[in-house]
């Protein structure tokens, strides 16, 4: 029986080019003050987009502040300074511009800019206090650089409890963390290196399968999962291998889009559990590595566990959604077509050791995925106890 509801307040402005739209689009919030916020890195700053973004808004008489702090797997106190800032400053609305971590940031940024405390205070798992915002967040404007986390189509931000010994990475949101308008300009994407576009590819092809196994799917979810998983297994090679093919990367971001659309129709499942405790252990580890190197050890399990929709899956895969209709397609197809598209994308040297993962902290993973985001087990088609999850991990590792 279908059960579900359907909820998309973003207004998503999609092509090459459609940056300059920011200039004199009638649909940016409204205030005179705004906040970008970039990483670290300073990609934003080399590249040009900041000092474009930072011309456009001013077209439209917006003055900017920037917040430049955010790292990869980004951390709970930049998101408490950077609110702080807005409030001291009078920001109206906050401009996400890079990655999935930059976009994320400005979310639970927007959020804190209205409301008491500090950031973990709203966590609703592990040691978060349980509390939540009275305020809505701020409106947010997302303009993704990278094909990745579709955080520029759904309300999801992932954020790292700051502290060494703190290991826990938490997705949270609600209705007024959707960005208000969304920005997906591929030719943003030309300037991501080979393997960073693999990793955040994967991760936008894992965000499609995921949410096309959630228990919690629906019609919508469906279509647009099978559309992402197809377009990225044929063209995320592609991009790696030829970063400058604007066709290739026009794909890979609407393949992203579709898959942050299944976010917030749909869910990720335990899959993405187990990598957050991955990368709340080891910072370093980007996310779509952590989710690849995971995959098969996981995607395994269902399978092994009859799973008949990774089938499905399979065939999206394949030269066509029709390929071998007149036989059945099973889990172990899905796992080839997976096996060929990690080495197709370059990824299959890589190893949890070379990340810092040792067996040793398996069962603290095991416990960290179950009790941080255990909230994704019971979406899961297949259960899972504390020993399976450990199994996956050995599996992974070995």
């Amino acid at each position: 029986m279908l059960n579900f509801q359907y909820f998309m307040p973003t207004r998503i402005v999609f092509g090459p080019d459609t940056l300059d739209t920011l200039g004199d689009t009638p649909h940016l919030p409204r205030g005179n003050k705004a906040m970008i916020v970039i990483g670290k890195s300073g990609a934003m700053v080399k590249n040009g987009y900041l000092s474009r973004v930072q011309s456009l808004l001013a077209k439209q008489d917006v003055q900017t502040i920037v917040y430049d702090k955010v790292v990869p797997n980004p951390e709970s106190d930049q998101v408490d300074e950077a609110a702080a800032i807005c409030r001291e400053n009078g920001v109206k609305f906050v401009v996400g511009l890079g990655g999935g971590s930059t976009i994320d940031s400005a979310k639970s940024i927007a959020t804190m800019a209205t409301n008491p405390g500090k950031y973990w205070d709203y966590m609703q798992s592990g040691t978060g206090g349980g509390q939540t915002p009275a305020n809505d967040a701020l409106p947010i404007v997302a303009i993704p650089t990278t094909a990745g986390t579709g955080t520029e189509a759904d309300p999801w931000t992932v954020i790292t409890k700051s502290g060494t010994d703190a290991r826990e990475k938490v997705g949270w949101g609600n209705d007024a963390t959707f960005p208000a308008l969304s920005i997906v300009d591929p030719k943003l994407m030309l300037s991501v290196p080979p393997r960073q576009t693999a990793y955040t590819g994967m991760d936008a092809f894992f965000h499609a399968t995921e949410a096309y196994l959630a228990t919690c799917r629906q019609p919508a979810s469906d279509m647009l999962a099978l559309e992402a998983v197809h377009l990225i297994a044929h063209t995320l090679p592609q991009a790696v291998a030829e970063p400058d093919n604007l066709e290739a990367r026009t794909i890979m971001a609407w393949a992203c889009t579709a898959a942050g659309l299944c976010e917030s129709y749909s869910s990720c499942i335990s899959h993405h559990s187990l990598e957050h405790a991955l990368s709340a252990f080891h910072p370093h580890l980007p996310h779509g590595a952590g989710l690849v190197l995971i995959s098969k050890a996981y995607f395994g399990f269902l399978a092994a566990h009859g799973e008949e929709r990774l089938g499905d899956l399979a065939l999206a895969m394949g030269d066509t959604l029709e390929e071998n209709l007149e036989e059945e397609v099973s889990g172990v197809a899905f796992l080839d077509a997976l096996d060929n598209l990690i080495t197709g994308v370059g990824l299959a040297d890589e190893k949890l050791s070379d990340y810092g993962v040792t067996r040793e902290e398996i069962p603290a993973l095991a416990e960290n995925a179950l009790t941080v985001m255990g909230a994704l087990f019971d979406i899961t088609p297949v259960q899972m106890s504390i020993e399976d999850v450990i199994a996956i991990y050995e599996a992974a590792y070995s």
